[in-house]
């Protein structure tokens, strides 16, 4: 499986020129927690509701100010062919929550994030567990149960 079937897209970004209140507002409108600071696709960094807090409105600097004067600049990316493994490596190497995805040319297409990998993960143990857990659930004195635990009366249990 490769990181393009588990990104988020599109993306919500702004313009390295954006202000900080413009900002604020537009992940308060699309309900996220970070934008994606890029310039005619090319991606120039990240602003997270947290930078905006510790490196803008902490220290006073104006909401007027643009973004670029306090997003990260060095993020770190995957491709849009990248396999899953890659991705989990790059979130586990670099302790992010939130990994932009290119695409071959370069160009920002989407944005994958460790909530998204949990559900993938949660998914794949519901898949492998559900089968087990209905015969686990299935009433024990039904002739047709399977399985290796021997049937107790609920009353029997811990």
């Amino acid at each position: 499986m490769k990181a393009s079937e588990y990104m988020m897209s599109p993306v919500v970004a702004v313009r390295p020129d954006t202000s900080a209140a413009q900002a604020a507002r537009r992940m308060s409108e699309a309900e996220v927690g970070c934008l994606l600071v890029a310039d005619d696709g090319r991606l120039r960094g990240i602003v997270t509701d947290r930078d905006l807090v510790v490196r803008c409105l902490a220290p006073g600097v104006p909401p007027e100010a643009p973004v670029s004067q306090f997003m990260t600049s060095s993020v770190i990316t995957i491709r849009t062919t990248d396999d899953i493994h890659a991705v989990y490596r790059a979130f586990r190497r670099s302790g992010v929550r939130r990994l932009p995805v290119l695409d071959g040319h370069g160009l920002l297409v989407g944005l994958l994030t460790v909530d998204d990998l949990f559900l993938d993960v949660f998914q794949r143990l519901a898949d492998v567990l559900g089968p087990i857990a209905w015969t686990v659930l299935r009433d024990p004195s039904d002739p047709n149960r399977t399985g290796c635990a021997s049937p107790r009366a609920p009353t029997d249990r811990p």
